[in-house]
């Protein structure tokens, strides 16, 4: 299985949704780019969180210097993302991954993030309560399901239950979990919720 992360935007849990989810399946892990932070990029926090030892953490497409867009990023590194050269990595387990930003954000002049999902994976949104969270919630599920890919959810932070009720009801998805409100996210953490999440995951 090829599991997909993407978010309803920034800063919403994908890089923790994407630890918890490799952990609960012992999959393998991939963040084809990566845009600043290269220190502690997202793929450094995933070998930090997870506590199995059969995920293998591959190696990133394009790494970019710059903690911006990928196509602003890539500009300022004088790059060009091209998808021809992103090459998913070959492996026998599950797949995990990790997007960047949210659905539409661009690769270059014509690509974005929605262009990386290939036709087998399966897209689990990031959706965490803001205002405006349902708009970007919903435009975000709308796009995958124009292009038929199937779709769940996992919710992060605080229970907002008339929020949730509405992008269930509206989209009609699977719900495959809720994170909530942690003070910190460590292995132990991590590894509760993978416990939580597997059986939703593995039949998704």
């Amino acid at each position: 299985m090829k599991l997909f992360i993407t978010g309803i935007s920034t800063e919403v849990g994908k890089t923790v949704v994407s630890a918890i989810v490799t952990e609960a399946l012992e999959a393998d892990y991939w963040k084809p780019i990566q845009a600043g932070d290269l220190d502690n990029s997202d793929s450094h926090k995933i070998k930090a969180l997870v506590s199995n030892f059969k995920t293998v953490i591959h190696k990133n497409a394009y790494v970019l210097k710059t903690p911006m867009s990928p196509h602003a990023a890539a500009e300022i590194d004088g790059v060009h993302i091209d998808l021809d050269a992103i090459s998913e990595p070959r492996t026998n387990n599950h797949l995990v991954i990790e997007g960047a930003g949210g659905l539409l954000v661009p690769l270059n002049d014509s690509d974005t993030i929605l262009d990386l999902i290939q036709s087998d994976y399966k897209v689990i949104v990031v959706s965490r309560h803001y205002l405006g969270s349902i708009n970007h919630s919903l435009l975000t599920i709308e796009a995958l399901q124009q292009r038929n890919f199937e779709v769940g959810v996992i919710f992060s932070g605080d229970k907002h239950p008339t929020t949730e009720r509405i992008i269930l009801e509206k989209t009609g998805i699977s719900m495959l979990g809720r994170i909530n409100e942690e003070k910190e996210f460590t292995k132990k953490e991590v590894k509760a919720y993978a416990s939580k999440f597997r059986d939703s995951l593995l039949t998704f």
